[in-house]
């Protein structure tokens, strides 16, 4: 096994570039894998998980976020598995192997002589790395500051092409959007970090937008994610902004204004009115899950409670890792309908993000989530799984163990599934001693069971962002 370690131009060693992040260049398919347990034959679909993977080096400080998307995939089928891993072929990566050479510079270099890289025209490079999200038969692959979607089989991995919506989109996408399976509408915002506003829209079954607003804010802001309900959709206006100042010299900085409250805006789903909903301040990156309950949205998040970056030490690569660092608790609002009151809770003390449901249940009362617990050390890294029961507040717990680190791990149902922790949890695992890589099946009605199967890997993967789990029922040609 060949052990790839990357390099920065000019700069000291960044653990983002080294162990179990270095990127792996090869694409690779293998079957015929070591098993340890036995793989359930109820067990079918694809795990898919995306993240970043540089292709070429570029000169200058690299961010984690800055890499290539690659995705890794376990295909199951009647108790086999199969391994894949295939580069999303943007524009931007195409334009790059055609030239030998990485021709944008990262996020924490100045954008200045790098090519437009995204459909607003400014010049970053939109790499599709972020997340994962299954729609009509295809899995669209995003980029975290809004990109073009890039559409992937989600069997061969290979990239069908830029997804535009029968030619409806006009504009980005940002990382996250929504997939309601009950009606086949898919729900998304665009947003600049440089205007005062977001763009939000659905993509109905025809596969075309068929609905399209946009809603004005105070100042330019840096929204991740949304939560749907059943009949609405719920954005954010956070007090997180890219800094004006950092931003004229051609840095990328972020600043965040305590001072502000954090707001909700509450749109019918195909509506036009917005209610704003306030809240102490705060980021969020991800949201659990939303759903109806009488008058009232009830909208569980992984709050961040350190927005800003704390440096872990000197100088700009310091200032990077301090950035990164995750610091999240579950928490929960509940939106009244009738007052325009918010009210908000912590639910639980733990450091976890990433978080899951039984997809099918999106915008729905879902009773379980799945996440994954944050590691205490300089670099992000996934040390377990949580699952939380929404309504009992228990918590379940996995760990790797010792130096060995996870992947988001969405539900994936066995065939038949009767119910949200009727199946299984799946994760890529890295062990950061041996530079080996596995895929972990556990039983999502008992984490603390440990494992049902591992499946060794031929190669490592390394850490990576978001995953989906594709049903062998949704493997299908999209309309």
């Amino acid at each position: 096994m060949t052990t790839f370690v990357a390099r920065e131009t000019g700069a000291e060693d960044n653990p983002y570039l080294l162990g179990v992040h270095a990127p792996v260049r090869d694409e690779i398919t293998a079957g015929d894998l070591e098993v340890i347990g036995q793989i359930p034959r109820d067990l079918n679909g694809v795990y898919l998980r995306n993240g970043p993977n540089r292709r070429y080096d570029a000169p200058g400080r690299y961010h984690w976020f800055d890499g290539d998307g690659m995705v890794h995939a376990m295909a199951f089928e009647d108790g086999t598995a199969r391994y894949r891993n295939r580069y999303v072929r943007t524009a931007a990566l195409t334009a790059e192997e055609a030239a030998g050479r990485a021709l944008w510079s990262g996020v924490m270099e100045s954008p200045r002589g790098n090519p437009v890289g995204t459909a607003r025209g400014l010049p970053f490079k939109d790499s599709a790395n972020t997340d994962l999200v299954h729609h009509d038969g295809r899995v669209l692959a995003t980029w975290y500051l809004c990109g073009q979607p890039m559409s992937l089989d989600p069997l061969s991995l290979e990239t069908i092409g830029a997804e535009t919506f029968l030619g409806t989109l006009r504009g980005d996408v940002m990382a996250h959007p929504k997939s309601d399976e009950a009606t086949g509408e898919l729900m998304w915002f665009d947003y600049g970090a440089r205007d005062p506003l977001l763009r939000y829209g659905v993509v109905g079954a025809s596969g075309r937008i068929e609905h399209e607003i946009t809603i004005d804010l105070p100042g330019p802001r840096l929204p991740h994610d949304m939560a749907i309900t059943e009949n609405f959709s719920v954005l954010m206006d956070l007090p997180l902004t890219q800094d004006a100042a950092a931003a004229r010299e051609g840095r990328y900085k972020i600043a965040f204004d305590r001072e502000t409250p954090a707001r909700f805006a509450v749109v019918p789903r195909r509506g036009t009115e917005v209610r704003w909903f306030t809240a102490e301040p705060c980021y969020i990156y991800h949201v659990v899950n939303a759903f109806e309950d009488g008058a009232t949205i009830v909208m569980d998040v992984c709050r961040v409670t350190r927005p800003a970056p704390v440096p872990t030490r000197p100088g700009p690569l310091g200032k990077l890792l301090g950035y990164l660092r995750l610091d999240a608790r579950l928490h929960r609002y509940v939106l009244d309908l009738t007052t325009g009151t918010t009210t908000e809770t912590q639910l639980d003390d733990a450091n976890t993000e990433f978080p899951s449901i039984d997809a099918r249940l999106t915008g729905r009362a879902a009773r379980y989530a799945y996440s994954v617990h944050i590691a205490d050390t300089e670099t992000v890294l996934f040390d377990g799984l949580l699952r939380h029961d929404r309504v009992t507040g228990e918590r379940q717990e996995h760990r790797f163990g010792p130096g060995r680190y996870g992947s988001e791990a969405p539900f994936a149902p066995r065939d038949g599934s009767t119910g949200e922790d009727d199946g299984y949890l799946v994760s890529f695992v890295t062990d950061e001693r041996t530079g080996r890589s596995e895929v972990e099946v556990l039983d999502a009605s008992d984490l603390t069971a440990g494992p049902v199967a591992r499946v060794l890997l031929p190669r490592r993967v390394p850490v990576g962002f978001h995953a989906t789990w594709v049903r062998a029922d949704q493997l299908r040609a999209p309309s």
